[in-house]
């Protein structure tokens, strides 16, 4: 059996085939890019139709090269806390609101939480911008519908493609509407967020699997009989692709953004572990769940920077990072896309300091890499309060894949911790795999998994080394 992967990211859309122990197979990838509209006023959305055509592409072209073929299993990775509304037929209202859009507000008069360290054990998350609780009153006045349903990118996507809608037990998690213990909405977090009945995904049980609609069934007849499972958050899906899937290890993923997040066992109607008022905490699936922090900045940094002060790419640019050593870039706040839950900071808080005639742009580049270095480790340091014991660290993800720099900032920053690198850049995709399939543990293999001290740069090619996410 074949296994097809979707990535629903941010900055594009992936679909790539997989054999049955969640291996890629060569050269069945097809990637297309997502534009994310960002405005001045905090805005970050997605054109809904546009993304959902953008899938459709790459599906289009999995099958006209025949990867399709032979494809049992569909999953999917896809990005947490995205929100569109919804008409009566399933037609977005407006655009899509991603993670980085931080213009919601709490409706005036509204006092929160009645209890606030409750409301946050049991949702793992914060009365805030950033979730469903804020976002959906935002959207409703905006929207100005009473036939008004909410979604995530996801579960539009799916609402258009599969025989029935629902929204998976990990995608939930990331609204901040769901009681992680008893994997059922929340009371209080729906009345906050002003759900009316109908207005929320039903939820996925636990042995969900979908069907493709007959016209898509038609169109990709090779997927005609695959079973399509509930999709996994992406941050989840990126520690288990990493070989994080137990509290040995946190994963350090930077892709357009970066995170740092460690995966527990905890089966739904137990007891959960204590949570510091600083983490989050989503879930896996029905048995796992997954803590951590996430930050604003990652590709995206490198991307904005390169850009803007029109540096090299590839070989040059490298070359030029490696005469300055981790630590010593010009001071920096990579905090350009604000602040990420529990923060409150605007986009627009980034900084740079102690600029003078001799400072160039590749030393402003890696200040700013070195500060998501800075706030990383502070990460790290609170998710091992969790468990009492130091942990190692996987880098992983498309941005620190793509540079050697990078990672040896990462190793220095978080010393004296074990830091390792993931080389495969599409850990989300093969962690979805990986828990659709029961594998937790089979996760990537530590063959892939490699010290960050080791020299890759003698061996690495053109294709080992993927380019920032933009």
């Amino acid at each position: 059996m074949r296994i097809l992967a979707l990535d629903l990211g941010t900055s594009s859309v992936r679909g790539l085939v997989l054999d049955a122990a969640a291996r890629p197979l060569p050269g069945a990838l097809a990637r297309r890019p997502a534009k994310v509209t960002i405005g001045g006023d905090g805005r970050a959305t997605l054109d809904g139709p546009a993304y959902f055509a953008a899938l459709v592409e790459c599906l289009d072209e999995l099958a006209g090269a025949d990867h399709l073929d032979g494809v049992g299993l569909v999953v999917t990775s896809a990005q947490w806390h995205s929100v569109v509304p919804l008409d009566a037929a399933g037609d977005p209202l407006g655009p899509v609101l991603t993670w980085l859009d931080t213009r919601a507000t709490a409706p005036a008069g509204v006092a929160g939480p009645a209890d606030p360290d409750d409301y946050h054990r049991r949702t793992g998350t914060w009365w805030h911008r950033f979730y469903w609780s804020v976002r959906l009153p935002w959207l409703r006045e905006r929207c100005g519908d009473d036939t008004i349903r909410f979604a995530g990118l996801i579960e539009y996507v799916f609402g258009r493609l599969l025989d029935e809608a629902v929204m998976s037990i990990s995608q939930a998690s990331g609204t901040g509407l769901l009681d992680l213990r008893t994997l059922d909405w929340d009371a209080e977090a729906c009345e906050l967020a002003g759900v009316r009945p109908g207005e929320l995904p039903t939820l996925a049980p636990l042995a969900w699997h979908g069907r493709l609609r007959a016209g898509y069934a038609r169109r990709w007849p090779a997927l005609r009989d695959a079973r399509w499972a509930p999709p996994s958050g992406d941050g989840a899906a990126s520690n288990v692709g990493s070989g994080c899937y137990d509290s040995r290890r946190a994963a350090v993923t930077v892709g357009t953004s970066a995170a740092v997040r460690l995966v527990q066992p905890v089966p739904a109607g137990v007891e959960l572990p204590p949570l510091p008022e600083e983490l989050w905490r989503y879930r896996v699936d029905h048995e796992h769940v997954v803590t951590g922090t996430a930050f604003s900045g990652g590709g995206n940094l490198y991307a904005w920077a390169r850009r803007e002060m029109r540096l090299p790419d590839g070989a040059e640019l490298d070359r030029a990072l490696a005469r300055v050593p981790p630590g010593d870039g010009v001071p920096a706040d990579s905090r350009l896309g604000g602040d990420r839950p529990p923060g409150l900071a605007p986009a627009g808080s980034g900084g740079l300091s102690g600029l003078g005639f001799n400072t160039t742009a590749v030393e402003i580049l890696a200040g700013l890499m070195d500060a998501l270095c800075r706030q990383v480790a502070v990460g790290v340091a609170a998710i091992e309060s969790t468990v009492d014991r130091p942990v190692q660290v996987v880098l992983g993800g498309g941005a620190v894949a793509a540079s050697g720099w990078w990672r040896r900032s990462f190793s220095v920053t978080l010393a004296p911790r074990e830091v390792h690198h993931v080389r495969n850049p599409e850990i989300g995709a093969v962690g979805a795999a990986l828990v659709a399939i029961g594998r937790l543990d089979g996760a990537s293999g530590l063959e892939r998994i490699v010290r960050t001290d080791e020299d890759e740069s003698a061996t690495a090619t053109r294709s080992d080394r993927p380019q920032y996410p933009s």
